[in-house]
């Protein structure tokens, strides 16, 4: 175990596997696969609701049906129900590409042409197949559809062109296809009987009758391209959409027999996946450009628009940085996207707008690649100034312009920063002031150059006046830095020259030589210290006000890629092209922990709070996020979980936080603990507690604060009027009083000496049964005292109400207190206020639902107070619960504390 271990992925939408829909009462619901597990979205909004665990393989095939879904990896198939797998079905020997949902079975369809047919009721006790068959001949599968109203038959398309009809009942092939010279890349039936979709690698769609045999309708691409995606729309219009290799949807008409509409720049990439959604006039696509997109057809010349989608980066990022906190992560990728990830719910990721891409792009007839910014190569932002104007900026590859954001409004903003106009080269490195006022902007000739964010002015430019030169440095500026106070600039030249500015005067102040030509430097405003990284992959900080080296850190045996200091300045972390990532202790000047991933490590941002290190990863689209277990572990030092000089191998994250055995356990836990505890609540202690942490209910306020103030409620929700008089019914007909005031109708005689006799029945079972009548609350007062048990009161305690609980503890009141001292311990409900005593002391030792705790203690003084003060053997158990609170206490105290001196001090301070 190291400081950082894999947490989870994010930025992952979807992979090149075919999604698979299902519908659920009213909801339809989406699943995909990103690499070794799936996620569900919900149709209605797109929200993610399930993430599956981790495969041990990539995901090469999904079906889905009702709470199943099938997810093939290797030759194996996993069935999961929900998130939990519940199966494993192994018989193939190559590997399954395809798989068909077949009435209440599943078909599974490997490379060498084996099909096995297995049946998913009675799963956990059935893994075997039910049948299997093999395709005859030189036949590679590609695709596979079921006809409908075809019972027991497929239809398989092959790489080489023909296709097979198979009864797979009989395991029999009826017919074959020539097909058309070309690859069979797609197939789907029609709503028409007999009717399917054929797509083939040549481009051309062929609507064929396949019980004649007979070609009804051909179309074909205009652009070069497979046909990768088809789909018929089911809600009563003639449409077809296809996708191709290039990212165009094309919708035919079938009745005219012709081209309705293109959706040009549907995706970056190749379409992998159509539906059209049943009796619906929504079409939903999925690309390998990390996408999922839903179009509706909902305008008078039918032509579709985008109504809601998903997407990520389709290119690894090259910049990443925490944002609002350690909420939101900014991102720039190689695909031209700014992007702000939620760390907390996918939903709050988005792309920054770049201000009407796809229009201009519409009317020039361009692709919106053509017309977005290049990939950002640095950026930098401010959160200070966020709702005041632009807090981002961004520099671009080979572009001599800045560009400034207002993530307020996620949008680009209206200035761009141009430095040199005279000499206008390529910007390299940018930095925003601590106040949020300026950016200063750094060039690829050496000119460095100060504008104001708010105006967009250049409010002049640092050059060397020692030099004779108009320029900062000779070479490249490879980074600025400003300080927290806006006194200094700090400058770095790619011949290794580092320069000491006069922020607002715009003079020299000092310089010194590294040596050697310099990669990256970071800056580290707090204890004004800089990390500087060569091309000898030897990190060294400076001191920039004595101008003195003052640590200096080998280990790394490639090109170092990124490095960060932590908030308070004691740690720094980098990569390097070597897979390595290490964390360096500044004060000890020592390395303290290092990790060794497959896919190496190109940029790297650690949170406000120093608990989430997110990393981004070449030829990875997505972000990738580590926990800072010296936060949770509750371990006294660093040095107890970190690996030193070691470097230790370790996994990416994944998309989902489980493996699948995980899950398997947890689920197997979560069983056992219901059945036992049935009245549990589904609030829970962790029986693992971590020392030094306090920890509180979650019940509503409501709930914990009415205990302490019972006896006020029920004075105030005591009847104020007295009862009314029961209004009299009419003189014919026979009444009798009742206890709730309603009127009652005297039964005759016969009736009532039946009712009688069955009521007194029903009384003297009871009495009978009476005494072996006893309350939850009890019989776990009566079980033996283990954190098991302790944990199983807590819950069924944290289940009744105030009013409940209030009552089982009154039913415990020792109400014949002449009785002899002897008697009275042997009594039950002697032996349980001990019992609670114990369990009290316990609970507040431990700091378990701190608040709650305390509002049960007050209740139970308060009615057991007297039977306490009378017993010696409870004052003891008495005097050990008050040292244990007293102690607690003043460790609360001690946290509170600090928070107190400074609402204190601000709130007598005038500004």
């Amino acid at each position: 175990m190291g400081i950082f271990e894999p947490f989870r992925a994010i930025g992952y939408i979807t992979s090149t596997v075919p999604f698979s829909v299902q519908r659920l009462g009213t909801e339809t619901f989406v699943t995909v696969s990103v690499g070794k597990a799936f996620q569900i979205y919900n149709c209605a909004k797109l929200n993610l609701v399930i993430i599956s665990p981790q495969l041990p393989k990539k995901i090469r095939a999904l079906a889905s049906y009702r709470d199943y879904t099938f997810a093939a990896f290797g030759n194996e198939i996993a069935v999961f129900r929900r998130a939990h797998q519940v199966a494993t079905w192994s018989k193939h020997v190559a590997k399954v590409d395809l798989l068909l949902l077949f009435g209440e079975h599943v078909l599974s369809l490997d490379v060498e042409g084996n099909v096995f047919i297995w049946a998913f009721k009675g799963i956990e006790e059935h893994l075997a197949p039910i049948g299997n068959l093999q395709l005859t001949g030189k036949f590679t599968p590609t695709s596979i559809v079921h006809p409908d109203t075809y019972l027991n038959k497929v239809l398989v398309g092959s790489q080489e062109g023909p296709l097979q009809l198979w009864n797979i009942n009989t395991k029999k092939m009826l017919y074959e296809f020539k097909g058309w010279g070309s690859s069979v890349t797609s197939c789907v039936s029609s709503p028409a009987l007999d009717v399917v979709a054929i797509g083939c690698a040549d481009g051309k769609i062929h609507v064929h009758n396949i019980k004649l045999d007979h070609e009804i309708v051909t179309f074909e691409h205009a652009a070069r391209g497979a046909v990768t995606a088809l789909s018929f729309s089911t809600d009563g219009r003639p449409l077809l959409a296809s996708g191709g290799s290039f990212g165009v949807i094309s919708i035919w008409n079938l009745n005219k027999k012709r081209l309705q509409s293109v959706i040009r720049d549907a995706h970056d990439s190749s379409i992998i996946s159509l539906n059209f959604l049943a009796n619906e006039p929504v079409l939903m696509s999925a690309s390998s450009d990390n996408s999922l997109k839903m179009w509706i057809f909902d305008t008078n010349d039918s032509d579709p628009r985008l109504l809601r989608f998903r997407s990520g980066h389709s290119a690894p990022p090259l910049c990443i940085r925490f944002y609002s906190n350690g909420r939101h992560i900014l991102s720039a990728g190689q695909d031209r996207a700014f992007r702000l990830f939620s760390v907390i719910q996918e939903q709050q990721s988005r792309e920054l707008s770049q201000r009407h891409i796809s229009r201009r792009a519409k009317k020039l007839r361009l692709k919106d690649e053509e017309l977005k910014l290049k990939p950002v190569v640095s950026f930098d932002c401010a959160e200070i100034r966020e709702r005041d104007w632009c807090n981002v900026v961004t520099c671009h590859m080979d572009t001599a312009e800045a560009y400034v954001w207002r993530l307020q409004n996620f949008v680009l903003g209206e200035h761009i920063l141009k430095p040199c106009p005279e000499n206008a080269t390529p910007i390299k490195a940018c930095a925003i002031s601590a106040c949020g006022n300026f950016a200063v902007v750094g060039t690829a000739g050496g000119w460095i150059e100060r504008f104001n964010l708010q105006s967009g002015i250049s409010r002049g430019s640092y050059f060397d006046i020692s030099e004779k030169s108009r320029y900062a440095h000779d070479g490249e500026v490879i980074g600025v830095a400003c300080d927290s106070t806006n006194t200094l600039m700090i400058s770095a030249g790619y011949h290794g020259d580092i320069k000491v500015w006069d922020f607002k005067k715009r003079e020299l102040k000092s310089r010194w030589d590294v040596g050697c030509s310099l990669v990256k430097i970071v800056y580290h405003r707090v204890n004004g210290l800089l990390a500087t990284v060569a091309d000898d992959f030897v990190i060294r900080l400076y001191d920039v006000v004595t101008l003195k080296m003052v640590r200096e850190f080998r280990g790394h045996t490639d090109r170092v890629t990124d490095m960060c200091f932590s908030e308070d300045g004691k740690w720094l972390l980098s990569s390097s092209m070597d897979g390595s990532l290490r964390i360096w202790d500044v004060i000890l000047a020592k390395q303290i922990d290092g990790v060794h991933v497959d896919v190496p490590i190109t940029a790297l941002s650690l949170s406000p709070n120093m608990d989430v290190l997110a990393t981004a990863h070449s030829d990875q689209n997505g972000v990738y996020l580590w926990v800072n277990q010296s936060m949770f572990s509750g371990l006294p030092s660093v040095d107890s979980y970190a690996s030193g000089k070691d470097v230790v191998n370790v996994k990416l994250p994944s998309v989902s936080a489980l493996t699948s055995s995980e899950a398997d356990d947890d689920m197997e836990t979560q069983v056992l603990e219901s059945s036992e505890t049935p009245q549990a609540s589904s609030f829970s202690i962790s029986p693992k507690q971590i020392p030094e942490l306090v920890t509180l209910s979650l019940l509503p306020k409501s709930q914990w604060q009415s205990l302490i103030n019972l006896d006020i409620i029920k004075a105030r929700n005591k009847p104020i009027e007295p009862p009314k008089k029961p209004e009299k019914a009419p003189f014919f007909l026979p009444s009798i009083p009742s206890l709730s005031g309603d009127i009652l109708f005297k039964p005759n005689d016969s009736e009532a000496d039946g009712e009688n006799e069955e009521k007194n029945k029903k009384d003297q079972d009871n009495m009978k049964n009476f005494d072996a009548l006893e309350s939850p609350f009890s019989k776990l007062l009566k079980s033996s005292w283990d954190s098991k048990h302790f944990l199983d009161f807590t819950n069924y305690i944290k289940s009744l109400s105030p009013s409940a609980l209030d009552m089982e503890l009154r039913m415990l009141e020792i109400i014949d207190e002449e009785d002899i001292e002897e008697m009275i311990i042997k009594r039950p409900e002697f032996i349980s206020i001990g019992q609670l005593l114990d369990y009290f002391i316990n609970e507040i030792s431990c700091k378990n639902d701190f608040e709650f705790m305390q509002a049960v203690v007050k209740l139970f003084l308060k009615i057991h107070g007297e039977t306490i003060r009378c017993h010696p053997s409870l004052q003891e158990k008495a005097k050990a619960l008050l040292e244990t609170q007293s102690l607690v206490w003043q460790k609360m105290d001690k946290l509170f504390q600090s928070t107190r001196c400074i609402v204190t001090f601000l709130s007598n301070s005038q500004f």
